[in-house]
């Protein structure tokens, strides 16, 4: 019997009860539906974590000191750049470099007449583009100048949790260069709001040439760090400035938890995409199986009137395959459009997003259209629907035909 009437004959089948028919497909669509939804929120997430770790904090390739300590803060002059400005001409010198900047950080207090609580300075060349992020985030206030030897800005979720505002006095408490606690009044010149809750909480900028004098490390910085225009140069980058005394990192190495931690946290989401196919799958399965008992007699007439069992078999595959089909399709549209929803309307995380630990999540969350992952998640879909209707297929095909004929 040729292929064309054997999909002729398993639509027919498949319309005969039109409800149940109906229901299977709408399971299978929801279903992979559900998971495009799911995994192109996940994917928003996790280029979002990124992104702003990217932005904020590590730049896409950062040049230090060879001593300076992983993990942590130093502004003992030995983990110091000195004369960062000579690496940062000859970083900007190069084409794949968007700009590139010395940073001092350093560890403080903030003090009021109520309360302390601690921070991360940071000592930034104001001018550079690298801050152009922080510069358009502003919500109250301007940003510093370079030669302002008194005034920070602060987040605005750290000034209202404090109850400051611009033009408050605060007072900064650190540990010097030498070792020694170092003390200094300084005025809110600005308030940001990256939309990243736990920087907006715990990071202060200052002029470098401030944060400099401030912490007694002379002309030296923490890092150069450099933001490129495009993140696949990163290792050509870096490769190109390493020198002797220095180590280059890129984005990746600096990263390296956040990407070891969501490539770990994936098989969770690995185990609930399967979790749901299942689910699809014996929904399939039921549907063929209940279609297999109603025909038959009708099986038993197939067969008897020269239908061999792998035609009877491929029937039933055919059905199968018709319900993924339709079913991906219809899943496929409707899950491009919810994640197109959630590219536009984003998920507020409010103060949940303060209760992600180091992890720079921003209070709007966004959905992102991961195209090789929608593809393998319909090929994967049809593939278990196939796999669900073997037994269904193999119980229609191994009937013999005298015994079906005789079933009422």
């Amino acid at each position: 019997m040729a292929w064309t009437k054997l999909w002729v004959i398993a639509y027919r089948d498949l319309t005969r009860n039109r409800r149940r028919t109906f229901f299977t497909l709408l399971a299978v669509a929801l279903g992979l539906a559900l998971l495009i939804v799911l995994n192109g929120f996940i994917a928003g997430v996790v280029e979002d974590a990124l992104q702003n770790s990217i932005r904020l904090q590590t730049g896409h390739v950062q040049v230090r000191a060879a001593s300076f300590p992983d993990g942590k803060r130093s502004i003992q002059w030995r983990d110091l750049i000195e004369r960062p400005e000579t690496i940062v001409a000859q970083a900007e010198a190069m084409p794949e470099v968007m700009a590139a900047a010395p940073v001092l950080w350093t560890d403080a207090i903030l003090n009021t007449s109520d309360e302390s609580m601690g921070l991360q300075v940071y000592g930034i060349d104001v001018a550079s583009r690298l801050y152009d992020p922080i510069r358009a985030s502003l919500v109250a206030g301007n940003f510093i100048e370079a030669n302002d030897r008194s005034g920070v800005l602060i987040g605005k979720r750290l000034a209202d949790s404090l109850g400051l505002k611009v033009g408050d006095t605060i007072r900064l408490t650190t540990i010097n260069a030498n070792g020694e606690p170092e003390e200094g009044l300084f005025v809110i010149r600005g308030l940001f709001a990256s939309g990243v809750l736990i920087y907006d909480e715990g990071t202060a900028f200052m002029p470098l040439a401030k944060a400099q004098a401030f912490a007694l490390t002379g002309n030296r910085a923490s890092v150069v760090m450099i933001e490129l225009h495009r993140q696949d140069d990163a290792d050509a980058v870096a490769a190109a400035l390493a020198q002797p005394g220095l180590q280059t990192l890129t984005w990746r190495d600096l990263n390296a938890f956040f990407l070891q931690s969501m490539n770990a946290a994936m098989s969770f989401y690995i185990i609930l995409d399967g979790i749901v196919m299942l689910i699809v799958a014996v929904i399939i399965s039921n549907t063929l199986l209940m279609a297999v008992f109603e025909r038959i007699r009708e099986i038993g007439i197939l067969a008897s009137l020269g239908m061999k069992r792998g035609q009877i078999l491929r029937m039933v595959l055919f059905e199968a395959s018709i319900i993924a089909l339709i079913g991906i399709v219809a899943g496929t549209i409707l899950g491009l459009l919810g994640v197109g929803f959630l590219t536009q309307n984003g998920f507020e995380m409010g103060e949940m997003a303060a209760s992600a630990g180091n992890l720079p999540m921003s209070n709007v969350l966004y959905a992102r259209f991961v195209p090789d992952t929608f593809a393998w998640l319909a090929v994967w879909t049809f593939i278990v629907a196939l796999v669900a209707s073997l037994y269904p297929a193999w119980f229609a095909a191994r009937l013999e035909p005298v015994q079906a004929l005789h079933t009422s």
